[in-house]
């Protein structure tokens, strides 16, 4: 005799209405179902998705590559490291990555010394929440940020490599070496289909304690996000204007047209 009635789940996987949607976005919608349950399939991507996201925050910047590749494209660097010891002092102590510790001063220092000229622009590279998105996105970055630069004939310094590094660390940086115009790229906190996402920051005439108000912020830097021709047009315009009015952050705005930018133009990897 069977006590619990024999009412068995259909065995089809039902499919959502949103489904042509999905097209669209990289969003969860439309998963379906099997049963009163989401398809295996579904739940095995999601748990995919959030072992990418942790393995983003964990893994170390591999800094002596990303220094030959600078190189590779002219461009000297200095590797510096926030008073963040390792991951794990840096998860749980922010403020620790918004300062250099005492060695990384001292580099900055013997490189500047005795230096009058001021920089028109320095980019710092923070490998932040995902080293993932730096190893990337970053080289791909500067060397279409490089040429726009030199069109510009704005003077840079050598590219600072930051580890352990939140967005704050490149204010000091900047202050260091004596720079108008701050480009800090970083890793930005991975989410469950993003975890290579870069996020720029400018800022103008950046110092230690620079507020966040003082910052321009384009982010979602990525192939399957803002693609790198958009963001250097982007930032491009931010700098231009923000080189005239003498400031950056929430009183710049970011009203240009995007120059149209066929879907293959996406930058493939140069390294």
């Amino acid at each position: 005799m069977n006590l619990i009635p024999n009412d068995p789940y259909a065995q089809d996987t039902h499919i959502d209405a949103w489904e042509k949607l999905k097209q669209f976005t990289d969003a969860r919608i439309a998963i379906g179902r099997a049963g009163c349950s989401i398809p295996t399939k579904a739940m095995l991507e999601f748990q995919l998705a959030h072992a990418q996201a942790r393995d983003a925050v964990y893994q170390e910047l591999d800094t002596e590559t990303l220094q030959h590749k600078l190189q590779s494209i002219g461009l000297d660097s200095l590797l510096v490291q926030s008073q963040a010891q390792d991951k794990q002092e840096y998860l749980k102590r922010p403020d620790f990555g918004r300062l250099l510790n005492e060695e990384s001063q001292q580099t900055l220092h013997n490189f500047n010394y005795g230096k009058a000229n001021q920089y028109d622009v320095c980019i710092v590279i923070g490998d932040g929440l995902s080293a993932l998105a730096i190893e990337e996105n970053a080289l791909a970055f500067i060397h279409s940020l490089k040429s726009q630069i030199e069109y510009e004939q704005w003077s840079l310094a050598p590219v600072v490599i930051a580890t352990g590094s939140r967005v704050a660390l490149g204010d000091e940086v900047a202050e260091r070496l004596n720079t108008k115009m701050l480009v800090m790229l970083i890793g930005e906190r991975p989410g469950l289909s993003s975890p290579d996402s870069m996020g720029i920051y400018y800022t103008w005439q950046a110092k230690s304690g620079c507020l966040d108000s003082k910052r321009n912020c384009i982010s979602n830097v990525r192939p399957a996000g803002l693609s790198i021709p958009i963001a250097t047009q982007r930032l491009m315009n931010l700098m231009r204007q923000s080189n005239k009015l003498g400031y950056s952050g929430v009183n710049l705005k970011d009203e240009h047209e995007i120059e149209q930018v066929e879907s293959s133009t996406h930058l493939k990897r140069l390294f």
